[in-house]
């Protein structure tokens, strides 16, 4: 059948290395991926370029917080930059669509960083308040360096279902890898140096990163300039309740950094909140890699859900290990566990977007997932900070519980109904 990625002629495209003939172990199934020419280059400008997206959010609470003593405003300002980028990415994936990636990363790249120095500048400055959130709202334009790596080796690997489940998975792994360490390293230079430093260096890595990847134009998918029959992925089958679910997830994410942040700060220990939300996405590295490794079995449609429900059981362990033991040391090992259930959730959800995502349109398709998923993050990120405001932040960690069951109910909801409808054309298997 085919796929969600745009055409591209044997010319254009390399072509996918011919798999070993003995059964794929882990080593073999990701050393296949990197044997194609010009993956390697492209995979480590993204990941420098990717690795500030850990590294913002804790910036920003741990700068707001320490200088204006307010988590409060500190998760309104990062959902507000959040809810704001749910409205620009998908334009700007539309762009990098119709125009190539490198013509649209990279401007935007900057008008990104531009934001981020002058919310440095304005709380050096003690503006007031609402000069925080205009200064802040030009990090909007941050690209989709994700999506853009996923549209690449979607256009490297077309017709190879079983390598782009393992791209899919190193793809997630990767994210948990910078959401692991980016955090650590904004909380140490948050604390070391001076509270602007974790987002002072993290937006230097993001403009290095993304002038390297865009440099990689080898690899880069062709420009699909639009047409009267190109369609918007939002009315493709299918793709309205999982791009809902994908809201419900990043709620968990938003609500558990606030939440964590403050548990550590009331403990005395704020400077390790970082290295305890490292354990989180460490878990969710792990089970990303291995996950990758292994052959998916039965539809994503119908593996969805069951990856949702183990999500939503285990993300129940931070708010147990928080009420009942009020140990920082037990937090850290109930986000470990809790994080295994991240990435198969992600990876499956990210293969949907895939398959039902119009041709040419892969980076808006992939970009609105990652909208709805910032969307939630900022959603959640609000409300963890007003429940940690009045309730305290161990009956905070009922909120991204809560988040969890929603993705759940709303997992479940898409797949009944995709089995009540006859599958369209424009679904991808």
């Amino acid at each position: 059948m085919p796929t969600a990625t745009p055409a591209s002629s044997p010319a254009s495209s390399p072509a996918a290395p011919t798999p070993p003939a003995a059964p794929a172990t882990a080593v073999t199934s990701y050393t296949r991926l990197f044997a194609i020419p010009g993956a390697l280059a492209f995979t480590l400008g993204n990941l420098l370029a990717r690795f500030p997206q850990g590294m913002f959010s804790i910036s920003a609470v741990m700068l707001i917080s320490g200088v204006r003593g307010s988590y409060a405003l500190a998760g309104a300002l990062t959902a507000t930059g959040l809810v704001t980028s749910a409205f620009l990415g998908p334009w700007l994936a539309r762009m990098v669509d119709r125009h190539g990636q490198a013509r649209i990363a990279v401007p935007a790249t900057l008008v990104a960083a531009s934001g981020a120095l002058a919310l440095l500048l304005c709380v050096r400055l003690d503006v007031p308040d609402w000069v925080l959130f205009v200064a802040y709202l030009p990090t909007a334009a941050q690209p989709n360096t994700g999506g853009m790596s996923r549209a690449r080796w979607a256009h490297l690997l077309d017709g190879d279902p079983k390598a782009l489940h393992t791209a899919n998975s190193f793809e997630q792994a990767a994210d948990e890898l910078c959401f692991m360490l980016g955090p650590v390293v904004a909380a140490f230079l948050c604390s070391a140096l001076f509270p602007e430093a974790g987002a002072l260096v993290g937006t230097v890595l993001m403009v290095t990163g993304v002038l390297v990847f865009a440099a990689q134009r080898a690899t880069e998918p062709p420009a699909r300039p639009r047409t009267a029959a190109t369609r918007t992925p939002l009315r493709a089958p299918g793709m309205p309740p999982l791009l809902v679910a994908f809201l419900a997830l990043g709620a968990i994410f938003g609500s558990l950094e606030v939440t964590t942040v403050a548990f550590a700060d009331e403990l005395g220990h704020k400077a390790w909140a970082g290295g305890v939300l490292a354990l989180q996405a460490a878990g969710s590295c792990v089970a990303g890699l291995v996950f990758g490794a292994v052959k998916p079995s039965g539809p994503a449609a119908r593996r969805h859900p069951v990856c949702v429900a183990a999500m939503a059981v285990l993300m129940t362990l931070p708010l147990l290990a928080a009420a009942l033991t009020g140990s920082l040391y037990v937090l850290g090992a109930a986000l470990l566990i809790a994080g295994m259930g991240t990435a198969p959730t992600m990876v499956t959800g990210m293969t949907l977007v895939q398959e039902r995502t119009p041709d040419g349109r892969l980076n808006e398709g992939m970009t609105l997932a990652v909208t709805a998923l910032l969307g939630g993050i900022a959603c959640g990120s609000a409300t963890g900070g007003a429940a940690v405001e009045h309730w305290g932040p161990t009956a905070a960690y009922t909120v991204p519980v809560t988040a969890a069951a929603c993705a759940l109910l709303l997992s479940l909801y898409g797949y009944a109904r995709g089995r009540s409808q006859r599958p369209a054309s424009t679904w991808r298997a």
